[in-house]
């Protein structure tokens, strides 16, 4: 029986999907823009995602998260795709995240240029993520990294990270020849004319994109009406603080055009330097930011996989994968290793055997953003279908007191968001990386179309004589 996990504890869940310390990094980069861009990001797409999360979440409380939503409002077809490209995103982006480890380990070694070093990248990227993989096949990860590493992990680092920061700012105050460079009101409005800032829409816009996914987590709350809206809402206002104090540190203290977008370790061994201060420091908050880049890829691990899991329940994948099939700890074995072997021979991992890291991270980012839009836009669709085939149906959370109207209106602004989100990621990036996006995603949105065209009757009969006979 799985356990229930307390409000804290799904908090750290969350913030574990949804918070990267390299999304720091990205967001520094833009500058005094920051603060226009991350206003987009919460506006027009966190802010609307979250609140369809928690209506949906809080009506529909079975298993399967955006499945359910989605399989409820359109069907099974579309309820398998959305979880099909829920799963997939998780390719690009658990390659990106995992990227981060190879410079976090050089400087916990002292040799610092390791991180420069794509092909040491690359084994880091299959060593950890197998690491990773095989922990949560023996362990309650999920409850592990919530409750307890994501102190360890994130807290501590960041915290370590604010002070350092915080301090070299007020011994040096605003760098003009940094990031951050001189303020001007202009420079805060971003510009459609300005390719280079426009292609990090979509990777800012991504520090939000887990959240859809923490509806597979509901059943296993206690009181899932009251825990699950006042778990995201925390831990929603936890990552933008965290995000847009750090970036505005980190920009002030990196000179302009020597960023390293995976490498989370740079801002604080620069805060050292600036405040003549040991570097052993940087050691120690590598030390912590390996362990909490760790735990969050663990918790990813589990966290899509439980939707495939339950549309293999509904017959659309072969009953002889097993993907149906939970651990005594809630883990779907069958689909955690299948991910983890296309993670690694994927595309994705191999482009680390590129030069350049940072044009790859970017790339990774923006196209795990692509796929997350495609779905994200079903989500949207699903939303409103819901209201209108359930219109008596309890709804704990509700967008709006009465009506349709503000259901209309959350649903407006993510289309007009993931609209925005494509366009300046399409017009900021060059002609091949914009290619290759676009086919990524058109191919794996097509894949579970086709699977789903020639699924056999035997698959849902076999899962279910399967589960019917101990199968979990």
């Amino acid at each position: 029986m799985e356990t229930k996990l307390s409000t804290g504890a799904f908090v750290g869940i969350v913030i574990s999907l949804i918070a990267t310390m390299s999304s720091i990094l990205t967001l520094a980069a833009t500058g005094w823009q920051m603060f226009a861009f991350i206003l987009f990001a919460i506006v027009c797409f966190a802010m609307p995602v979250a609140l369809m999360t928690m209506e949906l979440s809080t009506t529909l409380q079975g298993r399967g998260g955006p499945q359910l939503w989605v399989k409820t409002a359109f069907g099974p077809k579309w309820g398998f795709t959305s979880s099909w490209l829920l799963w997939v995103q998780m390719f690009p982006s658990m390659v990106m995240i995992a990227s981060t480890l190879c410079p976090l380990f050089g400087v916990m070694i002292g040799q610092d240029q390791l991180g420069d070093n794509h092909w040491f990248t690359l084994a880091f990227i299959i060593v950890f993520y197998w690491l990773i993989t095989l922990l949560n096949l023996k362990f309650d990860m999920a409850k592990i990294g919530g409750a307890i590493g994501i102190w360890l992990g994130f807290y501590l680092p960041m915290g370590l990270m604010f002070i350092l920061g915080l301090a070299a700012f007020l011994k040096r105050g605003l760098d003009p020849h940094s990031m951050l460079g001189a303020f001007s009101l202009h420079g805060t409005i971003p510009s459609l004319t300005d390719t280079k800032s426009l292609q990090y829409v979509s990777a800012v816009a991504f520090i939000f994109t887990g959240i859809s996914t923490t509806g597979v987590y509901a059943p296993r709350l206690k009181k899932v009406t009251h825990d699950f809206p006042l778990g995201l809402l925390l831990a929603l206002t936890v990552v933008v603080l965290l995000n847009l104090v750090n970036a505005f540190l980190i920009a002030n203290v990196i000179p302009a055009g020597s960023d390293q977008l995976d490498n989370i370790a740079e801002p604080v061994i620069r805060y050292c330097q600036v405040l003549g201060w040991p570097s052993w420091l940087a050691q120690v908050f590598s030390l912590l930011a390996f362990l909490g880049v760790a735990l969050q890829l663990s918790t990813w691990v589990t966290g899509p996989s439980q939707m495939m899991a339950e549309v293999a329940k509904d017959g659309l994948l072969p009953a002889k994968w097993h993907f149906y099939r939970h651990d005594a700890i809630g883990v779907a074995q069958n689909v955690v290793i299948t991910q983890a072997v296309l993670v690694l021979v994927s595309l994705f991992a191999l482009l680390y055997a590129l030069p350049n890291i940072n044009s790859v991270f970017l790339m990774l980012v923006n196209t795990a953003a692509f796929i997350y839009c495609t779905v994200y836009g079903i989500i949207g669709l699903a939303f409103i279908r819901v209201r209108y085939l359930l219109p008596n149906q309890e709804r704990p959370f509700r967008v709006g007191k009465t009506g349709n109207g503000g259901a209309w209106a959350v649903t407006g602004l993510l289309m007009f968001g993931i609209l925005m989100i494509a366009l300046t990621t399409l017009i900021s990036t060059d002609l091949l990386s914009a290619v290759f996006m676009l086919l990524i995603t058109l191919l794996l949105f097509a894949t579970p179309l086709i699977i789903e065209h020639f699924k056999r009757p035997a698959w849902l009969i076999d899962a279910q004589a399967d589960l019917q006979n101990g199968g979990n």
